[in-house]
């Protein structure tokens, strides 16, 4: 049936939010811009620490997706929300060469400042500033003690963006779900590293959590802060757990949700990202089948088996559109992976699922996919997640690639992981990859063996995240790890706890949900006594299921 669709370009590629590479010859390139696993003490970066931030309206700057209300097209001004750039060096090694501005947003303090509160949304990818202009609320008991304070890390949103172009390759069958000849993938993902470097300029070599978390130590200086308080989600719990490395002194308050790996592999990584998003599909249908009405029937287990031969169906005879696009089963894997994180995001994938199934009309579950995919992704944040941004009249944010979500999530992981395999043993383990993939998920096991193959083509990236961040000596932080995370899962917590040392804290979320700080009255109620009175909770204790309001 052929229906008039636009099919989002780069979606297939943001289909994991933390990765490395497979176990392998490990190549820590000593020639690599990514391999100075801390600041020199012989370049100079006083001009960098000394700078003032020019803080002014957020036009041009981030501020074109904000959150308004149901029955609201704009959002008024506020004159305590601010927008401003900071210089930093492309390259800690040469700081008197090349430089880029960073993009920061600013909501000051309710109340009485004792300084500021840095926010990393996750990712890696998300952008920081229109993250936290659609989170505003959600943070507004912390901006009584707080300047409320994100950003856009290199090579993502306003901060130099990275794209890999429109002709990259993203949505080629044998990218998006995967292809028997391992040969045709590998030459495919060349094609994509290369349209990669191509596209986004010399910020590309310089991505990566080593130097974001340099970037980090001069926000806090220029910010005026002694030391960095923090709240990191997902992915931001990577970088805060660099920081502490390499600038243990410099920590304050700091806060870990939803804790990411710092040793485990990418096959390792993905499966885990299929099997819990697998297990989030299951919640779905069972949810779906005991409520009247449901387009998928009454049996959960019907269900499950109606939604594998869909998508098989959509893969083998594609919806055509009228410009001689194609709807495919992946194109559903997408938004499913997507829809989810958030229960929020059932019933209406339920109705677009109904649409789908009854008239062979995708157009609900694009706009879906579309509405989902411009939100900060692996933020954990429940509330955000179901909203729709509206622009602001006025406040157009600058032009960003419509890929660099998904452009800068491979940029980065590819730079933080050491491991290069030889094309021999890449397609030596492809095959068994494929087939343990699709036994852990029939539905998602495809997309989630890709980002294995990410990196190939691409530079070594840095050892010193697997090898050196552990044992940090700095004061106690706290790290929350939710028993039902779908993406980190709760053993991460536990493991990176002990690789960081005694200076890890730990608070056990028996809840659900990709982090615990939106989902969780009493993780909010002890992040927020953490932060703002300095009371930590005990090693160990944790938080219970909550009843749904």
């Amino acid at each position: 049936m052929r229906r008039a669709v636009a099919l989002a370009g780069a979606t297939a590629l943001a289909v994991m939010g933390a990765g490395a590479w497979l176990p392998g010859e490990s190549a820590a390139a000593a020639s690599s811009p990514l391999h100075s696993p801390s600041p020199s003490p012989s370049p100079d970066l006083s001009r960098y620490y000394s700078q003032k931030i020019d803080w002014g309206a957020c036009e041009g700057d981030g501020a074109g997706l904000l959150v308004a209300d149901s029955d609201a097209t704009t959002v008024p001004e506020d004159k305590n929300i601010q927008c401003g750039k900071i210089t930093v060096p492309l390259d800690y090694a040469h700081p008197k060469r090349d430089t880029i501005k960073l993009a920061m947003v600013r909501i000051k303090s309710s109340g009485k400042p004792r300084g500021s509160l840095l926010l990393n949304f996750g990712g890696p990818g998300g952008a920081g500033v229109s993250g936290l202009l659609n989170a505003q609320k959600e943070f507004e008991y912390l901006g009584k003690g707080y300047d409320v304070v994100s950003f856009d890390p290199r090579g993502v949103g306003e901060s130099s963006p990275v794209s890999c172009g429109n002709d990259a390759g993203a949505d080629d069958p044998e990218v998006k779900g995967g292809s028997d000849d391992a040969g045709a993938m590998l030459d495919q993902m060349r094609k994509i590293a290369e349209a990669c470097k191509k596209e986004s300029g010399p910020v590309l070599p310089y991505v990566g959590t080593v130097n974001v978390s340099r970037d980090l130590d001069v926000m806090r200086q220029v910010l005026g802060d002694k030391k960095l308080n923090y709240l990191g989600f997902s992915y931001g719990t990577r970088l805060g757990s660099v920081y502490a490395a390499q600038f243990p002194k410099n920590v304050g308050r700091m806060v870990l949700d939803g804790v990411d790996t710092l040793t485990e592999d990418v096959a390792e990584q993905a499966l885990v990202s299929a099997e819990g998003r697998q297990t989030a599909l299951d919640n779905f249908t069972t949810w779906c089948t005991d409520n009247a009405g449901c387009v998928l029937g009454t049996d959960s287990r019907a269900a499950r088996e109606h939604m594998s031969e869909l998508i098989k169906g959509l893969d083998s005879y594609p919806l055509q559109s009228s410009d001689g696009g194609e709807f495919t089963g992946q194109d559903v894997v997408d938004i499913l992976g997507q829809a989810l994180y958030s229960r929020q995001s059932w019933p209406a994938l339920s109705q677009a699922l109904g649409a789908l199934l009854a008239d062979g009309d995708p157009r609900a579950l694009l706009r879906m996919g579309g509405s989902l995919a411009q939100q900060t992704p692996a933020n954990g944040l429940a509330e955000v997640l179901g909203r729709t941004p509206v622009r602001t009249p006025g406040r157009a944010p600058e032009d960003v690639p419509a890929d660099n979500m998904a452009a800068a999530l491979m940029a980065v992981n590819c730079a933080d992981d050491p491991d290069r395999p030889s094309e021999k043993n890449v397609e030596k383990e492809v095959t068994k990859l494929q087939k343990e993939f699709e036994s852990t998920s029939d539905i998602f096991g495809k997309s989630m063996l890709m980002p294995v193959l990410f990196c190939f083509g691409r530079p070594a990236g840095t050892d010193y995240i697997r090898e050196d961040v552990r044992d940090v000596k700095s004061p106690e932080f706290l790290l929350v790890g939710t028993r039902g995370d779908p993406a980190t899962p709760y053993r991460w917590t536990e493991e990176t706890a002990k690789r960081l040392g005694s200076a890890a804290v730990v608070l056990d979320n028996k809840g659900d949900g990709h982090t615990g700080y939106a989902g969780s009255k009493c993780v909010r109620e002890k992040v927020d006594g953490f932060l703002l009175y300095g009371e930590m909770p005990a090693n160990g204790s944790s938080c219970g299921v909550e009843e749904e309001e």
